[in-house]
């Protein structure tokens, strides 16, 4: 094994940071090329404005002062850490150090991010949290560009991050890996970073991540064949660089597969994190004795003029039963019990009959399956109001991908318990 002759440990905060226009698309769920328009502009430019002026992102990075692989463990700086996956990268590369790397949007993004959300403008908080994700996404690939840079003075190579929540690595072990950084740095983190006992870091948006180190070149794959978005299957990851590759499916699940009346690896076109949260927080679902589905959508916006008031609608889908393909049977949207900030939409000012008439009226894919959300083209319109048909159909495209993923989650749990 060849020495070191220079150990790296670097940390601090950047003035600024240059998130990619399309990067930032992608995590808002628009679709590749996409370019915004509108609010949507207006809420992108507002945001990098803010966080240009209030964010404080940061990075740490340290080599681990001893590394070894006994047994079936990684043991780092005497602590030992359990992933087949990320054991086999670093043996299989010939690994002889890791470097132990933590990055952070900063407190104030989530702070800001409560304080949106307390003031019910949640298109302001998904636009603020979706590009504090960019943050962290262009921290790591920073960092790991400047470890590149480093390693490469040295004869070496810095192998693809591996962070605990990845595919095979429980993320219960984050709180170890966090403990054994802060113990063992010489420089400290360039902002406060906690995790809780579920594993969470807080604040949230921020990463750790163990980056391999090695001198044989010769060992290594493909570059994409080491990339973990491939061995993870779990598809509405905002992080995804590359596509999973499943791997043989066993008997029984192809007969599943092919009885599956919802395809599960959807590409929706709204980012998964944000289905996940409206299918825990907008989203009811009840199923009644004769297999068919009642779901009820709320949806919190605000109108385009008079300082956007905020409106709520409620969406109402009845589906049939999964025998019969869960096709759309009842459709239904109104302004929610109690909402006055419909009336302040600048198309009920004009006139308001016709707008409500369109808005009661429109049943987009009524009478196919559920599944033709999947891949129904729609142009994206990030406007909160209902002033025009473009924005309606968006919202609908909305409340069906969002009833789509909640069920297909269903439908897994059901078969991992069966």
């Amino acid at each position: 094994m060849r020495e070191i002759a220079e150990r790296i440990e670097v940390a601090g905060t950047l003035a600024e940071v240059h998130v990619l226009p399309e990067e930032y698309v992608r995590l808002l769920g628009y679709p590749r090329g996409w370019e915004l328009e509108g609010r949507a502009r207006e809420l992108a430019g507002s945001t990098r404005s803010w966080y240009a002026e209030h964010g404080r992102p940061w990075f740490y990075a340290r080599q681990a002062e001893s590394f070894a692989l006994p047994d079936e463990t990684i043991e780092i700086d005497g602590v030992a850490f359990t992933s087949a996956r990320l054991r086999s990268t670093l043996q299989q590369a010939g690994a002889h150090s890791v470097i132990l790397v933590a990055v952070g949007a900063g407190p104030e993004a989530e702070e800001y991010a409560r304080r949106l959300w307390a003031e019910e403008k949640p298109d302001e908080y998904f636009f603020l949290e979706m590009f504090a994700s960019a943050i962290v996404e262009h921290l790591a690939t920073l960092t790991g560009a400047r470890l590149c840079d480093w390693a490469e003075q040295h004869d070496m190579v810095v192998l693809p991050h591996y962070s605990p929540g990845y595919p095979e690595w429980d993320v219960a072990e984050q709180p170890r890996l966090l403990e054994l950084m802060k113990r063992s740095r010489h420089a400290p983190f360039p902002s406060a970073l906690e995790v809780l006992d579920s594993g969470m870091l807080r604040p949230r948006k921020s990463l750790l991540a163990v980056f391999g180190l090695t001198h044989h070149r010769d060992r290594l794959r493909r570059i994409t064949d080491l990339v973990p978005c491939e061995n993870c299957s779990f598809g509405p990851c905002q992080y995804r660089r590359a596509p999973y590759r499943r791997p043989p499916r066993s008997a029984g699940e192809q007969f599943a597969a092919r009885t599956s009346l919802l395809d599960e690896n959807a590409a929706y076109t709204v980012n998964g994190k944000a289905l996940e949260r409206w299918a825990k927080q907008r989203l009811t679902l009840s199923t009644q004795a004769d297999g068919s589905v009642d779901a009820v959508f709320r949806y919190d916006g605000t109108t385009c003029t008079n300082m956007g008031r905020p409106l709520a609608f409620l969406y109402s889908v009845k589906l049939g039963s999964r025998e019969q393909g869960y096709p759309i049977r009842e459709q239904r949207c109104e302004p929610a019990p109690g909402d006055t900030g419909h009336t302040h939409m600048c198309k009920y000012l004009e006139d308001p009959e016709p707008l409500m008439a369109a808005i009661a009226g429109e049943k987009p894919l009524h009478g196919q399956p559920l599944n033709a959300v999947v891949g129904w083209q729609r142009a994206p319109a990030a406007a909160g109001c209902y002033c025009d048909a473009a924005s309606r159909e968006h919202k609908w495209g909305l409340v069906l991908e969002t009833i789509h993923y909640a069920l297909v989650q269903k439908e897994r749990t059901q078969e991992t318990t069966r």
